[in-house]
C-alpha cells in the first residue's frame, strides 16, 4: 500500500483520470437512517465501507485489473440531514448531475434501502427500456411501513409500478406483500427454490431489459458473508454464487448504476464494511473487463 492513502477515497489513491469528467467510476456515499427496525449502524455504513477499501490490493485477482487505473472519483457524501422529503430531492439532485457524464458508471452506498426510491427514479425517467435487478433477502414491496411510505420495506415498490423489478436472494416476505411478488412487473425468485445459481442467472438475464440499474442489498448474501446488517436472514448467497450472477448481468447488459446498501459498521469486527468494498471493487473490475473487451 503507499504512504498517500487516503481514508477518505475509494481505494485510497487517485489516479490521472479520478476527476469526474474522465473516471469511469463514481462513488457516492449516501449515509441515509430514518426508517430502519432492527440493527442500526447503516448512516455510517458507507464512510466504512471507503475507508476499509484503502486495505483492498489495488490489482484483482478475478479480473487481471488495476481497476482503480480507470478512474474512480469519490463524491462527497449527500447532506441527509432534514426530513426525508428534503434528502430525497438531494439525492436527485446529485443523480441527475452524475448522469451528465455518460462514460462513468456510479456506484452509491448507502444507507438503508429507502435511498434506492430516490436513486433510480431519475434512471427509470431516462431509459425507458430499463429494469431493476433487486439482489435481497426481503422482497421489499410494502406500499407502506410504519405510517410511510418512504421506507427500507418499501424500497423496491415504486419501481416495480414502473418497470420490470427482477428478485434475487428473497427469503422473507411479509403478508401485504407477497401479493405483489410474481405479478405484475415483478419477478421474484425465491431463494429456496432457486439454489442452482447455474440454473438461477439465464432465467435472471430472460427477464431483465437490456439496459439495467442494479440495486444490492447485502443480506442478499448469507450472514456469514456479511454479518453486520440490519436485518439478517439465513441461507442466502455465498460469495462466488453471487459474484457468478453479477458477472454474468454485467457481461451480457447495459448497466446503467448500482446501489448497495444496508451495509452496518459493527465494532467487533471489519467483515462486513471489507467485503462490502471488495464487492464493489469486484464489480467495477467486471465492467472493466467488458469495456476493454470492446475496443
Amino acid at each position: 500500500m503507499s504512504d498517500n492513502v487516503q481514508t477518505d477515497k475509494f481505494m485510497g489513491l487517485e489516479s490521472k483520470k479520478s476527476a469526474l469528467a474522465l473516471c469511469k467510476f463514481a462513488v457516492v456515499p449516501v449515509p441515509f437512517e430514518k426508517t430502519v427496525c432492527y440493527g442500526h449502524g447503516t448512516a455510517k455504513g458507507p464512510a466504512a465501507v471507503i475507508e476499509a477499501s484503502t486495505q483492498i490490493e489495488l490489482w484483482d485477482e478475478e479480473t487481471h485489473t488495476e481497476t482503480w487505473e480507470e478512474g474512480i472519483h469519490t463524491c462527497p457524501a449527500v447532506n441527509c440531514s432534514g426530513s426525508t422529503n428534503k434528502v430525497f430531492k438531494e439525492i436527485d439532485k446529485t443523480v441527475r448531475h452524475l448522469m451528465q457524464y455518460k462514460q462513468c458508471i456510479p456506484f452509491y452506498i448507502g444507507g438503508e434501502h429507502t435511498v434506492t426510491q430516490a436513486l433510480a427514479q431519475p434512471y427509470i425517467d431516462t431509459y425507458k427500456n430499463l429494469s431493476i435487478l433487486h439482489f435481497d433477502a426481503h422482497a421489499d414491496l410494502r406500499e407502506t411501513f410504519e405510517g410511510t411510505p418512504k421506507s427500507h420495506a418499501c424500497a423496491l415498490f415504486p419501481a416495480s409500478r414502473q418497470v420490470p423489478v427482477v428478485q434475487v436472494g428473497i427469503r422473507s416476505v411479509a403478508s401485504e406483500e407477497k401479493q405483489y411478488c410474481n405479478a405484475g412487473k415483478v419477478t421474484t425468485f425465491f431463494m429456496h427454490e432457486n439454489r442452482d445459481v447455474n440454473k438461477l442467472i439465464p432465467q435472471v438475464l430472460k427477464k431483465l431489459t437490456d439496459t439495467v440499474y442494479i440495486t444490492i442489498d447485502v443480506d442478499g448474501f448469507d450472514p456469514s458473508v456479511i454479518p453486520a446488517t440490519g436485518t439478517p436472514q439465513p441461507g442466502g448467497f455465498m460469495w462466488y454464487e453471487a459474484l457468478d450472477l453479477f458477472r454474468a448481468v454485467i457481461a451480457k447488459k447495459k448497466i446503467v448504476a448500482v446501489d448497495v446498501v444496508e451495509a452496518c459498521q459493527r465494532k467487533a469486527d471489519p467483515i462486513t464494511e471489507f467485503n462490502t468494498s471488495k464487492l464493489i471493487y469486484r464489480l467495477m473490475g467486471y465492467l472493466t473487463v467488458k469495456n476493454q473487451k470492446k475496443k
